[in-house]
């Protein structure tokens, strides 16, 4: 299965929430999508259903495939505390989505994108994997050849992004840190990672 690339609307239509950011089409479509979505009746979808759903948002949120979202979830089902609260930390402290979060990316397939052009490093050292799994401490920085890039300049000027708690940004020098594990309160993603968790527990 390759990495989904088609309509974000169609998707964020088939959760009936803006998964991807503000939406306007969205805003006035807020149906499924389909030939019937607006009017044919759906039907109750089961508890797996709703389990397997979730999944997928998740996946969908942070641009995942399948085998990477499974393989993340037995990495926090090993580790102490919280299984739900650990996949969502380990999702949080992946590379492209600090980018993202740090306004260096307008959107997090974007921050995908920057890591593997190698515009992005991390203590110093280019790093090209998205999935680079950052620790606390870590810092997270635009290469001095790459500031002028259009597609980080216009994403910095938007202001669009908000200050994160776990994350330290000085926008001078195009330098982030990322401090520490977010809590569950701090993370905005409206997911709900006890669904994922019962369905992995099958």
């Amino acid at each position: 299965m390759a990495r989904y690339t088609g309509p974000r609307t169609k998707i964020a239509r088939k959760f009936g929430e803006p998964i991807f950011g503000p939406d306007k089409v969205l805003e006035k479509k807020n149906y499924p999508p389909g030939m019937h979505g607006s009017t044919k009746k759906r039907r109750k979808v089961s508890e797996y259903g709703v389990q397997l759903q979730e999944k997928q948002k998740a996946k969908f949120i942070y641009g995942m495939l399948e085998r990477q979202f499974s393989n993340l979830f037995e990495k926090a089902s090993r580790m102490q505390g919280v299984t739900g609260v650990t996949l969502l930390q380990l999702l949080e402290s992946r590379l492209d989505n600090v980018v993202y979060r740090l306004g260096i990316a307008p959107t997090r397939a974007a921050a995908r994108q920057l890591v593997s052009h190698r515009h992005i490093s991390v203590n110093g050292k280019i790093v090209n994997i998205p999935s680079f799994s950052l620790k606390p401490g870590d810092v997270v920085a635009v290469r001095e050849k790459s500031k002028s890039l259009e597609v980080i300049t216009d994403s910095l000027s938007t202001n669009r992004y908000s200050k994160y708690s776990w994350l330290e940004w000085d926008k001078d020098q195009l330098v982030g840190k990322y401090l520490n594990n977010p809590e569950r309160s701090d993370i905005p993603e409206n997911i709900k990672e006890q669904l994922i968790v019962e369905l992995y527990s099958k």
